[in-house]
């Protein structure tokens, strides 16, 4: 990257990133909603709807944005990267504010395809020990899949976030949120998607917990990259070729 990448606030990356941010909220409430609508009040079924659908769209996404910004779509990637020095610390709070802002539009629009309220507030109770570390056991899954198969093979790290997440709607009791922006924008929908905006601090801090064990680990187990080797250390084998 140039100097000016490093102090300026390029606008692509951004919209990228809520533009992301708000066809991942799009796909995993959306798929939520018409999984529970259809399935005639069996979970199991509801929950592969949206576990597939949800995967489906992550991998598309991070194919599609991954050159652009990295393809983050959520908060502790950006934190983790910023601490791996693959994305520069001046970028992480509009990273994370792009985010959010897509999180919500992503509900609204979601919402809108099924005739609901833009935002309602949510009343699905989602608090306790075990689903707070089915949180931190998620997210340090799913950093752990970004950065080691970043530093070793990253051309298949979209499809290797994207399993982990699927997995992780059936093996955690959480059904693997792993995304601060996510699980703020999911208190704005009362859906069987939402979660109550009391609910939302403990999920949080599990995912920081959770995301920063996993950079701890996986970035010893794996010597950082040489500069250069990914886009943002997710998504593809390239620096970004132009400034904005």
């Amino acid at each position: 990257m140039t100097h000016s990448d490093h102090t300026l606030f390029p606008a692509r990356r951004l919209v990228a990133e809520g533009l992301g941010t708000a066809l991942l909220l799009a796909v995993v409430v959306g798929s939520a909603i018409m999984g529970d609508r259809l399935a005639g009040g069996n979970a199991a079924i509801a929950l592969l709807v949206n576990s597939i659908a949800s995967g489906c769209g992550l991998v598309v996404l991070i194919l599609m944005f991954g050159g652009v910004s990295g393809a983050h779509m959520n908060p502790v990637v950006t934190l983790s990267e910023v601490w791996q020095r693959n994305l520069p610390a001046a970028l992480a709070l509009p990273y994370v504010a792009a985010q959010v802002a897509g999180a919500f539009a992503g509900v609204a629009i979601a919402h809108g395809m099924f005739g609901e309220p833009a935002f309602a507030a949510a009343t699905h109770a989602r608090t306790g020990a075990a689903l707070w570390w089915s949180e931190g056991v998620a997210t340090f899954g799913l950093l752990a899949t970004i950065i080691s198969c970043a530093r070793t093979r990253p051309n298949v790290t979209p499809y290797a976030a994207a399993l982990f997440i699927v997995a992780g709607y059936w093996f955690t009791a959480s059904s693997s949120f792993a995304n601060p922006a996510l699980t703020l924008a999911r208190a704005a929908t009362d859906t069987c998607a939402g979660i109550r905006l009391a609910d939302v601090p403990g999920y949080v801090l599990a995912q920081l917990a959770g995301a920063a064990a996993a950079t701890f680990v996986f970035g010893w187990l794996y010597p950082r990259a040489p500069a250069g080797a990914t886009v943002a250390g997710t998504a593809a084998p390239a620096e970004f070729a132009t400034a904005d």
